[in-house]
């Protein structure tokens, strides 16, 4: 299966569109992110297009499990981006073997242990999630400045993915 890749969008071949990139499914222990409404969600792809992920808050109230799924159920049909890897990551082989490791796990929170969470630690064994930290980050702005102890100049935290 051959992916196009647009830049908020992704289709199986054969879609049309304007602006876009083709290229092969990412490689085996690629950390992916795909944009959703308010945030971007993250999975590790294992190969032969499917994504293990932690489902969280996906379409319900309930708290999802780590589960794999196919490159087009994650995709849900908006864009897709590879994110690069520090040079100290682990092998290919042993980001794979640490997402399946967490298959069926059941203690999703958002702020402490979210699919961010989860594929940061499958890539360098330290569980970060960016986006909680520019949340929080922005809280403390704003906390700060209804208190009065910041002038609104400041321009608040920025999330940059």
């Amino acid at each position: 299966m051959r992916l196009i890749y647009f830049k908020r969008a992704c289709t199986r071949t054969g879609a049309s569109a304007v602006s876009h990139v083709e290229s092969a499914i990412p490689p085996p222990g690629a950390h992916l992110a795909t944009p959703r409404r308010g945030y971007v969600h993250h999975g590790i792809h294992v190969g032969n297009g499917k994504v293990i992920h932690y489902a969280g808050f996906s379409g319900t109230w309930r708290r999802g499990p780590v589960q794999e799924t196919t490159l087009d159920r994650f995709c849900r049909g908006r864009g897709m981006e590879t994110l690069a890897w520090p040079p100290s990551s682990f092998a290919v082989e042993e980001i794979v073997n640490r997402a399946r490791s967490r298959l069926g796990e059941a203690e999703y929170s958002i702020w402490s242990n979210n699919c961010e969470h989860f594929c940061e630690w499958c890539g360098s064994g330290v569980s970060r999630s960016r986006q909680v930290e520019v949340w929080r980050e922005r809280f403390a702005y704003a906390l700060a400045w209804m208190g009065g102890w910041m002038p609104l100049s400041r321009p608040a935290p920025r999330l940059n993915v």
